[in-house]
């Protein structure tokens, strides 16, 4: 079902005001240039092409995607093709939603210096579990992980936290396949896991400023104020009971992997003559009840902006026996372990959707015919394709 507003609209509508929020370094140009693209998704000002089906003649006209990460439009295919490709390498063993939040005090140096402290993040939170797993009170074997960074909270303010995916156990130095305690049933002490976190992250936002400060000519200090402040907090780390099916964590991965900060089915209505978008959201302390917020159309922008990531910055990492250097080999041995356990492969929209069925005939034999420019497809686009979509057919 499509949704009744889009961001893209928004975006349109106020792109003069948002023009303006750069120069008064509300926003900067990453940020610029990457809402320039959300609101010409699909449209005329991207181009597009013309596609025709070869079995009953069907013409079709396509206005090109941004695929721009951060788009609510681009990222359904992008999740499902990543799901699948994940699918493929699940392991027929239990696995742990583990998620590690930064506490808000280091919002504002967020903000500043997101590559760091995000990078950071994924540094500490894999150290954190790598050290509790070559532990052998723990786990004493190798594990690994799969990581996603979120920034939001349902209001849209800046909420950094990691969502991560951990097989319930690891090999051991003999390539046995060791599960966790209980079988497989607990992790490692949550409040324990806290603590090496807080530690840990705060290394790397150390190491990280020291190179960032070698390299660059502007210096980075650290408020040492700031640090003291969060090591008076228990720092967040939640870990959920393990998935009770291999099936329930691909709907996790279809659910986080691809997931933007507010997606154009949450936006509830917009009244241009106010200048206000309201947009749902759940409220967690009030037992998630779906609620809706209003604010200035601007503002929604701005907290929109807060979660647009650093250019090249990777946002899904893979780590230890689950990277990509390690699984080639670590993936094989496991599952030999576990020859009789089925994994049962779960039909996602990617497997039941394809850009080259017909919506007419149901057939897959679309085929792209012409490609055109902003300008959009030449007058006699008609005539020209179907003498292509001939020329096609007769050979």
């Amino acid at each position: 079902m499509q949704p009744k507003f889009e961001l893209a609209h928004v975006l349109r509508t106020q792109w003069q005001s948002i023009e303006r929020s750069v120069e008064n370094k509300t926003l900067n140009t990453w940020q610029l240039r990457t809402l320039s693209a959300l609101s010409k998704c699909r449209t005329a000002a991207l181009g597009g092409h013309v596609d025709g089906c070869t079995n009953c003649g069907n013409l079709r006209i396509s206005y090109n995607s941004c695929r721009n990460r951060h788009c609510p439009k681009c990222q359904g295919n992008e999740r499902e093709a990543w799901v699948q490709a994940r699918q493929k390498e699940l392991l027929p063993v239990s696995y742990f939603h583990v998620v590690f939040t930064l506490p808000s005090e280091l919002n504002g140096l967020c903000m500043q210096f997101p590559s760091i402290m995000y990078g950071a993040l994924f540094d500490a939170a894999w150290d954190s579990i790598n050290t509790f797993a070559n532990d052998k009170k723990h786990l004493g074997a190798a594990t690994g992980m799969i990581s996603i960074l979120h920034t939001w909270g349902q209001q849209l303010m800046l909420h950094p936290h990691l969502h991560c995916i951990i097989p319930a156990g690891g090999l051991s130095v003999k390539g046995n396949w060791k599960h966790c305690k209980t079988n497989g049933n607990y992790l490692f002490p949550v409040k324990a896991l806290s603590l090496v976190f807080r530690a840990k992250y705060f290394q790397h936002v150390r190491k990280r400023i020291a190179l960032h400060n070698l390299q660059l000519e502007k210096q980075i200090v650290l408020p040492k104020q700031t640090v003291d402040v969060c090591f008076t907090k228990r720092w967040v780390v939640f870990a959920k009971k393990p998935f009770s099916g291999i099936s329930n964590v691909v709907e996790y991965l279809g659910r986080y992997t691809h997931k933007i900060a507010v997606s154009n089915h949450r936006i509830h209505s917009i009244d241009n003559a106010n200048e206000t978008i309201t947009f749902k959201y759940k409220d967690y302390k009030d037992n998630e009840k779906s609620k809706l917020l209003t604010l200035d159309t601007l503002e929604f922008i701005r907290r929109f902006s807060l979660h647009i990531l650093p250019k090249r910055f990777v946002r899904i990492r893979h780590y230890g026996i689950l990277s990509s250097t390690a699984k080639q080999l670590t993936l094989p041995v496991i599952r030999k372990q576990f020859e009789n356990v089925m994994i049962t492969p779960v039909l996602t929209k990617a497997e039941s959707y394809n850009p080259l069925t017909c919506p007419c005939c149901k057939k897959q034999t679309m085929q792209q015919l012409i490609n055109f420019n902003q300008r959009g497809p030449p007058n006699n686009w008609r005539k020209h394709t179907t003498r292509i979509l001939q020329a096609i057919t007769m050979k």
